[in-house]
């Protein structure tokens, strides 16, 4: 039976027995083999895995087969100014984005945007269906006025590679289906600042038919601190992805991606400008990350948004109906006023001249 290694090799990481090991068997049948987190793990081990774990081809590769979108010059370009390339890269967009409470002033604070890439990316059973990498210009007064919105296809250009086969005739367990195997990644890149951020949930926060076109609506996105304070309308943001699903004419049992949208809104429901997103898009970008992704789901804290979106509904029409009833009264009370005390005096002073 083999002995034990010695206490000091463990003490100093295993560098003493990982050592022993040509650095491309670790590479080949080791490293490569691992996903982003595992990979991230394995450079805390020692120093000398952390050597071989930070080689910027084993990340490049994750970050390629993660969101094939990245296969886009510009991207590649952008990405290699990172600080650590791929693997800052994937630092700042795979881990759930966690934004802290919006100071006061922050807009004041902040240099906005002037340009941000797009890089989406559609998976269908864990399959890339649909990739696509577009670059907007932020700094032009039409961009920065008008409602935040960015649709990706239009119902006249479907995605090419997305045929989804129907797996049932019952339509709930179709959308639980879509719910629990369609899913979306949507990468915002500042290519300014270096920064980027996931906007997309892993999975679908709801699934709904359209009430009339019949499409399937899957929705993703996250829940943020908004850039004002509590019982405003902006107390909290919602960022959402709407992935659209319909038949394509004459293909029977399969739906393809017909659109693809990104909005933002706030509790009352209203889309925010494209100057008031980049304000919540600058703050997730410059926020820390929670790679175990703890505390509530995103199905969660979109659920609690759209619960607390009605209790506002219902409070500001029970302030409205309240209004109502004193501008009825008040219109009564001037009328009763009229009647009682102008129309004596008229009536007396008509009286005079007669």
């Amino acid at each position: 039976m083999a002995s034990p290694p010695p206490s000091s090799s463990i003490a100093k990481g295993g560098d003493g027995i990982i050592t022993t090991l040509h650095p491309d068997i670790i590479r080949a049948l080791i490293l490569t083999r691992l996903d982003g987190p595992d990979l991230a793990s394995t450079a805390c081990v020692s120093s000398y895995l952390r050597s071989l774990s930070t080689e910027e081809n084993l990340w490049r590769d994750i970050c390629c087969s993660t969101w094939p979108s990245l296969d886009h010059p510009r991207l590649k370009q952008v990405i290699s100014t990172f600080p650590y390339g791929h693997r800052s890269f994937f630092s700042e967009s795979f881990p759930f984005p966690n934004p802290q409470p919006p100071k006061p002033n922050v807009r004041g604070s902040l240099a906005l945007a002037t340009e941000l890439i797009s890089a989406v990316d559609i998976y269908y059973h864990g399959n890339p269906i649909y990739s696509k990498v577009v670059e907007m210009e932020t700094s032009s007064s039409w961009f920065l006025s008008t409602p935040f919105r960015l649709n990706l296809l239009g119902v006249d250009n479907p995605a090419p590679r997305s045929p989804i086969k129907y797996g049932s005739s019952n339509d709930d367990t179709w959308l639980k289906h879509l719910e629990e195997n369609l899913s979306s990644s949507w990468i915002i890149v500042d290519p300014t600042r270096e920064k980027a951020v996931n906007m997309s949930s892993k999975r679908a926060v709801s699934v709904e038919r359209h009430w009339l076109t019949g499409d399937v609506q899957v929705r993703y996105g996250r829940v943020m601190e908004g850039d004002e304070g509590w019982g405003s309308s902006r107390e909290l943001v919602a960022c959402g992805v709407v992935v659209t699903c319909g038949e394509k004419g004459g293909e029977g049992e399969k739906m393809h991606v017909r659109e693809v949208c990104m909005r933002m809104e706030d509790m009352d429901g209203k889309g925010l400008s494209g100057e008031e997103s980049l304000v919540i898009l600058e703050r997730a970008m410059g926020s820390g990350r929670s790679w175990k992704g703890k505390g509530k789901g995103e199905k969660e804290k979109y659920e609690e948004f759209m619960a607390k979106k009605r209790e506002r509904k219902e409070r500001n029409s029970k302030k409205d109906r309240v209004w109502d009833l004193i501008c009825i009264f008040s219109i009564f009370a001037a009328c009763g006023a009229f009647w009682w005390f102008v129309l004596p005096i008229l009536h007396s002073l008509l009286m005079k001249f007669v």
